[in-house]
């Protein structure tokens, strides 16, 4: 499979970094062909400014500052989402990428009076987010996981008929032990290798 991973954490040798090195080697060592959207490392700007906004539902014209990113989504087969939740959500530089990137026509068609919106990215057959939260498990389920419904069922929604959808979380981020981090890391390298099958 061509797997696209967005990758979102502005700290060389943190724990995601070492999430998403851990993944990458799974997908290559199952035989994926791989490539990373680091959006921090890139620089990405995750700012919807006036002007984008303005031509936001013109064909074409709201393509043009994000065909970079539009290529790389239609280049994959699947796409993994790693980052560390915070506030419950995604880091503000990858909800911006969101928010920029997957715009109507390229991505979905806009909804009219009797038709709904339908996603374009047909081709991703799989959809999954692996990250860390410093909540628990319950609250994180109390307060409803909006980042992960927002990727799962939102952008899932884009992809192809029958998606599969993936979550793999390490909860308690700040107080979890050496040893479950270890355990966490060998859990993401089993996870990549599960991709596609």
């Amino acid at each position: 499979m061509n797997v696209l991973v967005v990758y979102a954490h502005p700290c060389d040798g943190s724990f995601n970094a070492a999430v998403r090195d851990r993944l990458l080697a799974g997908l290559v060592d199952a035989g994926h062909q791989v490539r990373v959207a680091d959006l921090y490392a890139e620089g990405f700007d995750p700012v919807l400014g006036p002007e984008e906004r303005r031509g936001y539902h013109t064909p074409g014209e709201n393509e043009a500052p994000v065909v970079g990113e539009l290529e790389r989504l239609r280049w994959c087969d699947a796409l993994v989402f790693v980052y560390p939740t915070w506030w419950f959500g995604p880091p503000a530089i990858l909800k911006g990428w969101l928010d920029r990137v997957f715009v109507p026509h390229a991505t979905f068609s806009m909804p009219t009076e009797t038709e709904r919106p339908a996603g374009q990215l047909r081709n991703i057959v799989e959809i999954a987010v692996v990250t860390t939260c410093g909540a628990t498990w319950l609250t994180s389920k109390f307060v409803g996981e909006p980042g992960r419904r927002t990727i799962l069922r939102g952008i899932g929604g884009l992809c192809a008929p029958g998606c599969r959808r993936r979550y793999l979380a390490l909860y308690r981020m700040d107080t979890v032990s050496l040893e479950r981090r270890t355990k966490f890391l060998a859990r993401v390298a089993a996870f990549a290798h599960r991709l596609g099958a």
